[in-house]
This record gives C-alpha cells, sequence and structure tokens, in this order.
C-alpha cells in the first residue's frame, strides 16, 4: 500500500494516468491544439478519454487516451509515449505500425455501418514522444500521404500522423509548445500555460477520489499480470510435460515396447506415438 501511496505522489505528465486526467482539463487541452497546430479552436468535446477500441473479439484492442472532437468535427487523438519500444522477435520498433493501427481503429469506430466514406471526418493522431525517433532533431515530424512520382500530389484523406519530439533542438514552434516540452522533459514551469498543467497536477493529487483511482488501476494491472504469469506458467508446465513424455516414449521404442504399451504408459494419443514411431524408423 505505502509503496502505491509513493508513486501516486512521484507521478508526472509523463505517467499515462496524470497524462490522460490533465488533458480531460478542457482549457488545457484546447490550448494545447491551438498552439500546436496554429489554429483557433472554439471549443471541443470529449468522445470518451481512454477509450478502449475493440472491432472484432480476435483483434487486438488499443486504449487510446484522450480523443476530443473540436468545433468544425475535426478528430484528435492524444498520446503519451514515454519508451520507444522494440518488438524483440523482429527488432524493428512498433511506433509507425502503432500509429497505422491507431488510424484504422479511430476511422472504424468514426464511420458508422452504412455511412459512405465521405464522411470520415478529418483526423490528427498526435503521440507526444520524449524521445527523437527519427534523430533528426525535429520539434515535431508531420505525416501525410504523397505521391512518390509527384511529391507536390497529397492524397486528400484528411488523415494527419504528428510525432512530438520533446527532446528536439529545431524547428517552428509557439513559446508555450517549447514550455510544454521543457515541462515534460524536466518538470520546469516556465510560461503560464506549464504553471497551469503544474497546479492541475499537484491538485490532482490532493483529491483522494482520484488518489483511490490510480490504486484500483494499479491493482487490476497487478491481477492481470499475475494472471497472465499463471498462465504462462501452466503453460510451460504443459509444454513440459509434453516434452517429457515424447522423451519417454523414444525410451521405450528403444526398449523394444510396442505402440499400444507405449501409449498407455505415456497417456499420449496412439497416433502421435505412431508418428513418433515412423520418425525413429
Amino acid at each position: 500500500m505505502q509503496d502505491l501511496l509513493t508513486k501516486f505522489a512521484n507521478l508526472t505528465i509523463q505517467s499515462d494516468f496524470i497524462f490522460k486526467k490533465v488533458m480531460s482539463r478542457k482549457r488545457i487541452c484546447k490550448h494545447l491544439l491551438e498552439e500546436l497546430l496554429q489554429i483557433e479552436i472554439a471549443d471541443i468535446n470529449y468522445l470518451e478519454a481512454e477509450k478502449t477500441l475493440e472491432p472484432e473479439y480476435t483483434s487486438r484492442g488499443i486504449r487510446l487516451d484522450i480523443i476530443v472532437a473540436d468545433d468544425k468535427n475535426t478528430h484528435y487523438n492524444l498520446e503519451m509515449q514515454v519508451k520507444n519500444n522494440k518488438n524483440p522477435d523482429t527488432d524493428t520498433y512498433v511506433l509507425p505500425k502503432r500509429s497505422r493501427y491507431y488510424q484504422a481503429l479511430l476511422d472504424i469506430d468514426l464511420l458508422q455501418k452504412g455511412q459512405p466514406y465521405d464522411l470520415l471526418p478529418p483526423t490528427f493522431i498526435i503521440f507526444i514522444c520524449v524521445f527523437d525517433f527519427f534523430e533528426k532533431g525535429n520539434y515535431v515530424y508531420t505525416f501525410k500521404k504523397r505521391c512518390l512520382e509527384n511529391l507536390e500530389l497529397e492524397l486528400p484523406d484528411e488523415a494527419t500522423t504528428m510525432l512530438l519530439n520533446t527532446k528536439g533542438t529545431h524547428g517552428d514552434i509557439s513559446k508555450d509548445i517549447k514550455s510544454f516540452y521543457d515541462y515534460v522533459n524536466n518538470h520546469i514551469v516556465t510560461t503560464d500555460f506549464t504553471k497551469q498543467i503544474d497546479d492541475e497536477i499537484s491538485y490532482l493529487k490532493l483529491d483522494t477520489k482520484v488518489r483511490r483511482e490510480f490504486m484500483l488501476m494499479e491493482a487490476r494491472l497487478l491481477d492481470e499480470r499475475r494472471e497472465g504469469f499463471a498462465e504462462g506458467k501452466d503453460v510451460g508446465l504443459v509444454e513440459g510435460e509434453a516434452k517429457e513424455k515424447l522423451a519417454t516414449a523414444k525410451r521405450l521404442f528403444s526398449m523394444g515396447l510396442s505402440v499400444k504399451d507405449i501409449a498407455k504408459a505415456t497417456s499420449l494419443p496412439i497416433e502421435q506415438v505412431e508418428a513418433l514411431q515412423a520418425e525413429q524408423a
């Protein structure tokens, strides 16, 4: 319990939990979007904070931190990315394909069955990264689809992906976005905007309901990890037992026992023992 309380007290804007809470404050989220895109937004509406999109039970569900729509029906998904994760099996970074997957599922959720495709609203997938994915030093990397044969031609699908690099050193960003980067990186308050964010975090940490919500969330995550470990352990035991039975079957074959006797002794299906006999021949 004390460890959770300490963890809660030390949370920063880099925490998904705190980031979601802070960006759930309309004045902060709206100002961040306005400063980032250099536009004026009359109002924003929250579709659902940390919405889980699972179009099919067999597909990979994702949990989106913040989804908002502005007065012109442009939709924004804001995500905090602290780690530049790799897939250990392929040794490739997951962020590019993750952004593609987020865009696809967001589009599916925005278009109702039977509606024409042109009703899809403009979208921005925005990853706030505390690392420089491309290592070029840009404050912002903005992506749209362009024709390789003529780079002046842009596919007007109104889908934009932005990777914000809080470790950036050059580019054209506003004073408030730069101060936001400094706050994310080092918890430095340099403008009224970051003071609002810092005050909001201080207020959240004094809220007993927020603290209880965090502790319940952590408890659920711990249970999920324990269940996953237990399932993995069970799978490992089953696999180990199967290998042991096969090894025993091979030894029994060397002793001249019949397929029927080996199947009975090892509890292996007779078809599997016959296949093993064919391999041994």
